[in-house]
C-alpha cells in the first residue's frame, strides 16, 4: 500500500509539453496513461509481434522513477549526463518498497525499457517518443518553440522510433515536416 500511495506523487511531475486541449503542462501520470492507451490502439504497428500486457506494464512503469529524479528533458544534454544512474537509484528506493518478486518484475520491467533491446521495449520507446511530437504539432510548436528546438533536433532525437514501428517512424516524420511547413518547427 505505501507503494501506491508513493507513486501517486507522478501526477505532480510536469513535463516540458502541454496537453492537447488546454494550457497546462501535462504530467507523468497523464502521459504514462496516454501511451499505454496508445499501445492498445497502434499495436498493430509494431515492426514484429509483441506481448502487448508486457508494453502496457512497461509504459505505466517507465516514467515512476521521476518521482526521485524528475524529469530530464530530451533535448537538455547537461541534465541527460547522469540521469540513467540518477534513475536507477530512484528505481531501487521505489520498488524497493514491494515484496521481493515485484520490485525484481518492476525493476526488470524498467531496465528492459531504457536498454530497448526487445521488440517490446523499443514499441514502447516508438510510443514514448511519438506522443511528445503529435502534442507539439497539435500546439502549434509550443514546446519546439519555447526551447528553440530545430527539425533536425527532433529527427535526430527520435530516429530510433523506427526500430519499434517503421510505422510510427513515418507519421512521425510527416508530422515534423507538416510543423515546418506550417512554420511552427525551425527547419535546421
Amino acid at each position: 500500500m505505501q507503494f501506491l500511495i508513493e507513486i501517486d506523487k507522478l501526477k505532480t511531475i510536469e513535463r516540458r509539453t502541454r496537453i492537447i486541449h488546454g494550457e497546462r503542462l501535462e504530467n507523468d501520470a497523464e502521459h504514462s496513461w496516454h501511451l499505454a492507451m496508445m499501445a492498445l490502439i497502434l499495436q498493430g504497428h509494431s515492426n514484429k509481434d509483441i506481448d502487448i500486457f508486457k508494453v502496457v506494464k512497461m509504459l505505466l512503469v517507465h516514467d515512476l522513477v521521476e518521482i526521485d529524479a524528475g524529469d530530464t528533458f530530451a533535448y537538455d544534454t547537461q541534465g541527460n549526463i547522469g540521469k540513467y544512474e540518477r534513475e536507477l537509484k530512484a528505481a531501487h528506493r521505489l520498488f524497493g518498497m514491494l515484496p521481493e518478486q515485484q520490485a525484481k518484475e518492476l525493476l526488470s520491467l524498467w531496465i528492459e525499457f531504457e536498454m530497448k533491446e526487445t521488440q517490446e521495449a523499443q514499441f514502447a520507446s516508438s510510443l514514448d517518443r511519438l506522443q511528445p511530437i503529435i502534442h507539439n504539432h497539435q500546439n502549434e510548436g509550443d514546446t519546439w518553440q519555447k526551447y528553440n528546438i530545430t527539425s533536425e533536433q527532433v529527427l535526430i532525437r527520435n530516429a530510433e522510433m523506427a526500430n519499434g514501428s517503421e510505422t510510427l517512424w513515418t507519421y512521425a516524420q510527416q508530422l515534423v515536416q507538416h510543423s515546418i511547413d506550417q512554420g511552427i518547427l525551425k527547419q535546421s
